[in-house]
């Protein structure tokens, strides 16, 4: 059974995960280091970890099976999940791959230099209604997959 694991600190899409895995009927796991708010659904768990450094993203690489979605910005963790055949998305919609985390684990640590240097300044442009909309068509097209592929 395919289920949602979600980087839950910080991520800006859980009330459309929510609805997204009720209509297909898949569990959703937010894995976060504070307490938050859930629905009142059986179907939506939240897992609170302690405050050490990636902790959560231990739990969920700890968790996740092949065929499992993950859902979270964190590129590092992104490619764990990728390396135990997970689906992963970032909150944006942008589905990492085998084919494509090498590229962005490399543009990061590229950024973090310019930024230690200060030849870079400012963060990711804020999250828009484009960016929502891509999530959720790329989710709907993850859950396929995943389904597809069991």
């Amino acid at each position: 059974m395919t289920r949602i694991y979600v980087d839950a600190d910080g991520c800006p899409v859980k009330d459309e995960i929510y609805r997204v895995a009720k209509r297909h009927e898949i569990r959703v796991t937010l894995v976060a280091n504070s307490w938050m708010r859930t629905p009142d659904d059986p179907d939506i768990e939240l897992v609170q970890v302690d405050d050490g450094f990636d902790a959560a993203d231990d739990w969920i690489v700890e968790q996740v099976d092949a065929n499992e979605i993950v859902v979270t910005a964190d590129i590092p963790l992104a490619a764990r999940c990728i390396e135990k055949g997970a689906h992963v998305l970032g909150p944006k919609g942008r589905v990492f791959t085998e084919d494509t985390i090498g590229g962005a684990l490399a543009n990061r640590e590229v950024a973090s230099q310019l930024r230690e240097h200060g030849m870079m300044t400012g963060g990711p442009a804020p999250f828009g209604k484009k960016d929502r909309s891509r999530f959720l068509q790329q989710l709907d097209v993850t859950i396929h997959a995943c389904r597809r592929a069991t």
